[in-house]
């Protein structure tokens, strides 16, 4: 196993890397999907539901793997890093950071739109700015004065975006008759529209990747990360199924709502359902944001501890034992983003982003097995390379349907990097001389 020199306190347990998985998936996607995947492919949504959610389960196979062979904080960049030399792991890190920067930035004003429902000024002039510096300095301080501070909070948004879905589940139940899927008379879709549900319902899958970046402050990596993101598949696919079959069995008309969950909610509870599930959107985007305020500071962090960024982003806080620049930084970043915007066509990377980091992290397993495939508490695959392939080759089939817009985008970000890290190269012979 790949030893670390973390100057990090290993406080997170399994269940605080499954919550940041789970809150790394369930973001506002989950109630915006159903309508979608309902248009294209019927009663039929929910096996699709199923079937993204055992094909991404490869993916996490593969993961749950390669970040049982390392202690150190970063993941991907240790994984590519250790794998293909510094720059390739550079990269990696670099575009998973501007990726989630701009996509916690476009999630941060999604949040204030979501708040404008309940008060309509939250969204207009510097009612607006001062919200969203409000809600930068409540994520970015708790995660300055310390790593459990942050999952307590996270924790908290947990449990309340859980409850108004888990109510819809269970107050929904029974309305999943027989007489709501009417499989006998009701054609199968296409292949077409199931690849194109498919398509549609694997990026709200996505964001469980970012877990296991904070490797260097779990507990037992090799034990926990493996538990914690096989759970963490499983949690959100069983959740994911659910809600979208009492979707379609409650509202005949699913594939033309606009709010599906909400209109759901409003017909299982009345109107205090539709408020309950306008509120669970608002929660369950803190979730997601409070998750990647976790994790996004670590990958700056990683990467000035390894030289690829100035010292200042690798400082531990002497009395919190975090990483309290890297935190503000990107607390102070996101919110300039999220004030001022222009950042829109870069979100459109985050995607393509996280596939890439998949197919090259995939790629590194053979050379990683063969380094630390004996190392003690390591989780090894069954099967041999077949898991990998089948994860690569879903990958693939992800990365084919990008659009030019993220090709170029991220492109742009990695020829950004490669002068930073040229540069930075350059400092060290400097001061080496």
């Amino acid at each position: 196993m790949a030893n670390d020199n973390e100057k990090l306190v290993r406080q997170i347990s399994a269940t605080g890397i499954w919550l940041l998985a789970v809150n790394g998936m369930i973001g506002a996607g989950i109630f915006g999907v159903p309508a979608g995947a309902a248009a294209l492919t019927g009663i039929y949504s929910p096996l699709v539901f199923l079937g993204c959610g055992v094909l991404l389960a490869a993916v996490v196979l593969c993961f749950a793997e390669l970040s049982s062979y390392f202690r150190g904080t970063g993941g991907p960049i240790l994984y590519v890093q250790t794998a293909f030399g510094s720059f390739a792991g550079f990269q990696t890190g670099w575009a998973f950071y501007i990726a989630r920067v701009t996509a916690f930035a476009a999630n941060i004003n999604l949040l204030v739109s979501s708040i404008a429902y309940f008060w309509p000024a939250a969204n207009i002039g510097a009612t607006r700015i001062f919200l969203l510096g409000a809600i930068m300095f409540l994520l970015t301080w708790p995660n300055v004065i310390g790593t459990k501070q942050g999952m307590r909070t996270i924790g908290v948004l947990t449990v309340l975006k859980f409850l108004p879905l888990l109510l819809l589940i269970a107050i929904g139940l029974p309305w999943l008759a027989p007489s709501a899927f009417p499989v006998a008379s009701t054609p199968m879709p296409s292949m077409i529209d199931i690849g194109t549900t498919a398509l549609l319902v694997v990026y709200a899958f996505v964001g469980w990747e970012a877990a296991v970046v904070p490797a260097g402050e779990t507990r037992n990596p090799a034990r926990d990360m493996p538990r914690a993101l096989l759970l963490a598949i499983a949690t959100v696919t069983l959740i994911y199924v659910l809600v979208q079959a009492v979707a379609v069995a409650v509202l005949p008309d699913l594939e033309s709502s606009r709010r599906a969950l909400v209109d759901a909610g409003a017909v299982l509870l009345g109107p205090a359902g539709a408020i309950r599930l306008t509120a669970a959107v608002v929660v369950s985007v803190g979730g997601n944001v409070a998750s990647t305020m976790i994790t996004a500071p670590r990958l700056t962090y990683s990467l000035a501890r390894d030289g690829n960024l100035p010292r200042w982003f690798g400082d531990v806080h002497a009395e919190y034992h975090t990483p309290a620049h890297s935190v503000i930084f990107f607390g102070v970043l996101v919110f300039v983003l999220a004030v001022f915007g222009g950042f829109v066509w870069l979100a459109a990377m985050s995607a393509l982003v996280r596939v890439l980091i998949y197919m090259v992290c995939i790629s590194a397993m053979p050379r990683l097995r063969r380094k630390f495939g004996d190392a003690p508490e390591r989780f090894r695959l069954p099967g041999g390379g077949l898991i990998p392939l089948c994860a690569f080759v879903i990958s693939g089939v992800l990365l084919l349907q990008v659009e030019l817009d993220s090709v170029l985008a991220t492109l742009a970000s990695l020829i950004a990097g490669a002068g930073l890290y040229v540069w930075m190269r350059r400092q060290d012979q400097r001061r080496s001389r």
